[in-house]
């Protein structure tokens, strides 16, 4: 007895919102065309992360790579 599950839910590839199946291959897009789209705005900075960054350590690195470990410390 062969058990089939509908998805009440339809994905939609999230560059031009083509209905995408997840076993397709350029899932969770429709296309590698649309995949390229999508990485090209990222390049760009289209898309953002929104959250703030509170991890001290991410913080402390991303300081290091602008020059902020030269600064010394915020208790002088």
């Amino acid at each position: 007895m062969a058990h089939t599950k509908k998805s009440a839910k339809l994905l939609h590839c999230p560059t031009c919102g083509m209905i995408v199946k997840p076993r397709d291959e350029d899932f969770p897009f429709c296309s590698d065309r649309c995949r390229k789209i999508d990485l090209g705005k990222w390049a760009m900075g289209v898309y953002k992360i929104s959250s703030p960054i509170v991890d001290p350590e991410v913080l402390e690195d991303l300081g290091g790579l602008a020059g902020g470990h030269d600064r010394g410390s915020r208790n002088d």
